[in-house]
């Protein structure tokens, strides 16, 4: 026999007529839906009349109940204020609207729902076997979905309440998110999703099915009945825009939105990267929920390592280069191929970086490349800045290039210590050479403890080669690579740059080297930025202290 099972109606009549229709169409013999008929639209009412003429046999959700007993609030098992915050709204306009014999009605409706259907043992519930308002999440532990599974015992658990659909085995037990018909499932898809189940002598199988239904009817009658706007552009954009912080972090990853602007952690204050105050980026606007990427707490800058091998050999090198690391030189192909998946992936900034990028034998045309697509920083020790290297960078003069270079000292005794003998002067000539190409670079110094009283001293002498005021930061000692001393970093306490290297695809700078940072690796080489993003985001959300706190930024690099 074959059955259609949707799940939450949400006050969606369009699509709850959809689902009939095409449920019958595709064959369905019985029609279900797993609760939660109120919230997110506007007019409730209308779902009865559906569901009476189409034979829609229910079971009640944490809604129904609710709205029966004329509860307070709908039970939904929200623990932030601000998801709780649009519950309540969308709440308190459902009672008010429900018709009182409606509402007697979903009282009426058992809370779950067993049967043998074909010889399966099919258990239709709405949150999970343990609590009618359960969210039973596709990424929670196995040990988790075995413990649901088995307080079922059935062969087939149907359930709904998490809004999102999915399906797998656990065990003997085939279990069936069916997803809702009220709000797409935070997929950028206009459609809304329901199941369809075959069940035959015993066996089950499932298909998840996308259902297109008349989206601009929805949200025109959510805007009729003046509930917020974020509520009708979920329905047009397929985006979440409320209930964001009950997403697991795998989940959360997924959506185009992450966090709400009002419960931001006040102990942290994006801060500028040590070059003039930070951008506002997406935190900028209105809408109550933002992304991550874009913002200072995951900055819209990319970072390329061209190679690992060096003509140094600097002792604290956070990713162990020297002129013995094993090259890992990306093609200049690939490297250019990277440029361009960076601006459709909506990044702003390119950092190019090593090793020393100018071993590199195709740096000049990879920063042609990039210039001309985004603004660029190429890192370098300014050493090896002649012949053709020269000619090639005088003539990206004028366009969007800042080249920056580390000087960690003031006199060549404190800068060499760590650096290398004569590497003081070079560095200096370095720099001087740069300007007179008119790429006056930005100056970075890794503060040590031999470093430390000399900072004003090495402000003052840049000045006098000329660079213009702001050309120069302080950057912390970090333990990582060749260092033993120094600032710990980690994905629980750093903001993420991504960064990519010939092993593929890291949560930082600093963690770039796979073999003395396998912590912050985060795929393999060819995966896609767009999924590399969506793995910060999730590794993020994972990592967050348990008092909402963000890590803070650690500027590694400039």
């Amino acid at each position: 026999m074959r059955i259609a099972v949707c799940g939450g109606p949400y006050a969606n009549p369009y699509a709850l007529q959809a689902f009939a229709d095409d449920a019958r169409a595709r064959g369905a013999r019985r029609l279900f839906c797993l609760g939660d008929l109120g919230g997110f639209g506007a007019d409730i009412n209308a779902l009865w009349p559906i569901l009476t003429a189409n034979g829609v046999e229910c079971v009640a959700g944490n809604y129904d109940v609710a709205i029966a007993r004329g509860d307070t609030d709908c039970g939904c098992g929200y623990r932030d204020p601000a998801d709780n915050e649009y519950a309540q709204i969308i709440y308190d306009h459902t009672l008010a609207a429900a018709n009182r014999d409606f509402a007697a009605w979903m009282g009426e409706l058992p809370t779950q729902r067993r049967e043998t259907i074909a010889g399966c043992d099919v258990h239709m519930v709405h949150g999970s076997p343990l609590a009618l308002n359960d969210f039973w999440w596709a990424s929670l532990p196995e040990e988790e979905h075995r413990l649901r599974a088995e307080a079922s015992g059935a062969d087939v658990v149907l359930c709904t309440h998490s809004g999102l659909p999915w399906q797998r085995r656990t065990g003997r037990t085939l279990t069936v998110n069916v997803g809702v018909l009220g709000k797409p499932a935070n997929d950028g898809r206009r459609e809304v999703w329901y199941a369809l189940l075959d069940l035959v002598d015993g066996r089950a199988s499932a298909e998840l099915i996308p259902l297109a239904y008349d989206w601009r009817a929805q949200a025109a009658s959510m805007r009729a009945a003046g509930l917020p706007e974020i509520f009708a552009e979920t329905i047009e954009t397929g985006w979440w825009t409320t209930c964001l912080e009950i997403l697991p972090p795998r989940e959360r990853a997924r959506g185009r939105y992450h966090l709400y602007r009002s419960t931001l952690p006040t102990a942290f204050t994006p801060a500028g990267d040590g070059w003039g105050p930070a951008p506002a980026g997406t935190l900028a606007g209105e809408r109550p929920v933002v992304p991550l990427f874009g913002t200072p707490y995951f900055p819209s800058r990319l970072w390329l390592y061209t190679n690992f091998h060096c003509n140094l050999a600097c002792d604290y090198c956070a990713v162990a280069s020297s002129p013995r690391a094993a090259a890992r030189t990306l093609p200049a192909a690939t490297l250019r191929a990277l440029v361009d998946e960076a601006v459709d992936a909506g990044f702003t900034e390119l950092y190019v970086t090593g090793g020393e990028p100018f071993l590199h034998p195709d740096i000049i045309d990879l920063l042609d490349h990039a210039v001309a697509r985004l603004p660029t920083v190429v890192m370098t020790n300014a050493m090896l800045l002649r012949g053709h290297r020269a000619d090639g960078l005088a003539g990206l003069a004028g366009r969007e290039l800042t080249v920056q270079t580390s000087l960690d000292g003031a006199t060549a005794a404190t800068h060499d210590l760590h650096r290398g003998p004569g590497s003081w002067q070079r560095t200096l000539d370095g720099i001087r050479h740069l300007t007179d190409l008119g790429l006056p670079p930005r100056v970075a110094l890794t503060e040590t403890p031999e470093n430390t009283a000399e900072i004003p001293a090495v402000a003052r002498l840049l000045t006098g080669l000329g660079l213009p005021a702001g050309h120069f930061a302080v950057r912390p000692l970090l333990r990582r690579g060749f260092s033993r001393t120094g600032v710990d970093i980690g994905a629980d306490s750093s903001i993420p740059e991504l960064t990519v290297t010939a092993d593929g695809l890291h949560w930082h700078p600093a963690g770039a080297d796979k073999a003395t940072s396998p912590d912050l690796h985060l795929a393999p080489a060819a995966t896609s930025l767009e999924a590399g993003k969506e793995l910060i985001t999730e590794r993020f959300f994972t990592a967050r202290l348990t008092d909402g706190s963000l890590p803070r930024p650690v500027h590694c690099a400039i």
